[in-house]
């Protein structure tokens, strides 16, 4: 447990997207920075083609914020989940064609407090099967969602979801063998919550839409129809694109009214990297990583999510005068996300940051051998784990439930220099041991799912599964999944 005591803090925040490369196999920009030194940690490594720019948000629509799934009345299920086909105007006078959960576009947010179990009924009214993976979420491999747990159209299922871990940011998204690229890209993606139980202790802002925020960031493609047309704009390399998306919104902007606010990140794009910071260069508080709090607050500028990472983040607006201006940015000084700052009455507060009881890793964890080898591999149609390629008939690895091993991922360089691999391991939330033998910054000593993994680098990772069954393990850029960069292990 961590002991929660709020002071006063100044932060900020610039959200950054990938680099442009005006050539092929320039570097990219993936720093993650943390500490209270801004000492930065280089993530660059190579991605094959070029990265467009994003566009400008001009702050002409408020940020949409998805509304929480309300529970059923009357109903042997607690909520119900949709998939379902929609049209949604992204630009003024044009319908696009989507996807999304119970609605048009992306889902609702699915709170469960923590410790709590519901039941879930999950219904695909899409004209293809799909599946639907608890990302981050430690449940049995049966109801995890991956490519084994297809439902076809027309079908529903109900699945009981325990929250028996930590308090944390995480998601759910489709997970079909071979579509899951395109389903996301068309819309399918929404936030799955852990609450932390009531406590006097926690002066974390907790109202959600008022001083509580999920961001899920994402970047698009329109044709000239301006339609999703996934088959026409995709990229074997992970498709980018220059519309920059957040919460469903095209040119977004967001009004603030609370001098403390909490925002929960979410990298939500196929394969773009995002890099946060503020405008006015100011400083802003990381508190927690995919799987729940850090296990120390971590001030910085700048901080990177690669795809399917999360983060939240403390920003304080107090100090800000009306004549100031701030907004979001990426490392182009793109404005991805303009505030307006209308504060209430509400009063200041004076957080005081926590401090862990115990050390993120023990001498005994840091000490533990290797286990498993992970190589990751290729670019574009011709990536692999370990030299293979996905085979749904295949157990590649085998480890028993609540038995702590050490996996070392390996991305191993090509002759044109290679490219970053997301790596995300299904039913568990690990600690990142070191960086090619380098203990993991400030911000990344906390649980995690995933993982950037450059170039040539080797990353141990801590990992335990609390539940068996068989689960997955791939690269998340969602064009690689779809080739084949994923393996199995069955915890048994």
């Amino acid at each position: 447990m961590r002991k929660i005591t709020l002071g006063s803090f100044v932060l900020s925040f610039i959200l950054v997207g990938c680099s442009n490369m005006s050539s092929q196999n320039t570097p990219m920009n993936n720093e993650h920075m943390g500490g209270n030194t801004d000492s930065q940690q280089d993530m660059g490594g190579m991605m094959h083609g070029n990265v467009p720019l994003l566009e400008s948000s001009k702050g002409l629509k408020a940020l949409a914020i998805p509304p929480i799934l309300e529970k059923q009345q009357g109903q042997d299920y607690d909520y119900e989940v949709i998939a379902q086909k929609g049209n949604t105007e992204f630009f003024d006078g044009v319908s696009t064609d989507t996807y999304g959960y119970n609605g048009d576009l992306l889902g609702p947010t699915l709170k469960i407090e923590e410790g709590e179990s519901v039941d879930v009924k999950i219904t695909n009214n899409l004209d293809e099967p799909t599946t639907f993976h608890w990302h981050g979420l430690e449940v049995r491999g049966e109801i995890d969602g991956g490519p084994h747990g297809g439902i076809q159209p027309g079908d529903s299922q109900i699945v009981t979801l325990e929250a028996d871990q930590p308090a944390a940011t995480l998601w759910y998204h489709p997970h079909i063998d071979g579509s899951t690229a395109e389903q996301v890209f068309k819309g399918l993606s929404g936030m799955l919550l852990i609450d932390e139980k009531p406590s006097s202790a926690s002066q974390l802002p907790t109202e959600y839409g008022v001083d509580d925020i999920p961001l899920i960031f994402q970047d698009r493609l329109f044709d000239d129809n301006k339609q999703l047309n996934y088959n026409k704009l995709m990229n074997d390399d992970g498709t980018l694109g220059t519309v920059s998306i957040i919460n469903g919104t095209i040119h977004p902007k967001l009004t603030v009214t609370k001098p403390v606010m909490r925002f929960r990140l979410l990298n939500g794009a196929n394969a773009r990297n995002y890099t946060f910071r503020l405008s006015n260069g100011d400083r802003f508080t990381q508190i927690a990583s995919d799987g729940g709090l850090l296990d120390e607050p971590v001030e910085t500028k700048s901080l990177t999510l690669a795809a399917s990472e999360r983060a939240e983040i403390l920003i304080d607006f107090s100090k800000l005068t009306d004549e100031e201006s701030l907004s979001l940015i990426n490392d182009e000084g793109i404005e991805l996300l303009p505030f307006d700052v209308a504060l209430d009455d509400s009063p200041a507060s004076s957080p005081e940051m926590w401090t862990a009881d115990e050390p993120f890793l023990t001498a005994q964890e840091k000490a533990r051998p290797v286990s498993k080898d992970i190589e990751l591999f290729g670019m574009m149609d011709m990536v692999t784990i370990n030299g293979k390629k996905f085979d749904p008939n295949r157990i590649d690895l085998r480890q028993e439930q609540g038995v702590t091993e050490v996996w070392e991922v390996y991305n191993k360089p090509d002759m044109m220099g290679g490219m970053i691999h997301p790596f995300h391991i299904h039913g568990t939330q690990f600690k990142i041991i070191s960086r090619d033998g380098k203990e993991p910054e400030p911000n990344e000593q906390g649980l995690k799912d995933s993982v950037l993994v450059n170039p040539g680098e080797k990353v141990k990772l801590l990992v335990t599964f609390p539940e068996e069954g068989i689960f997955m393990f791939h690269c998340h850029i969602l064009e690689h999944e779809d080739n084949g960069m994923m393996g199995q292990i069955e915890v048994f």
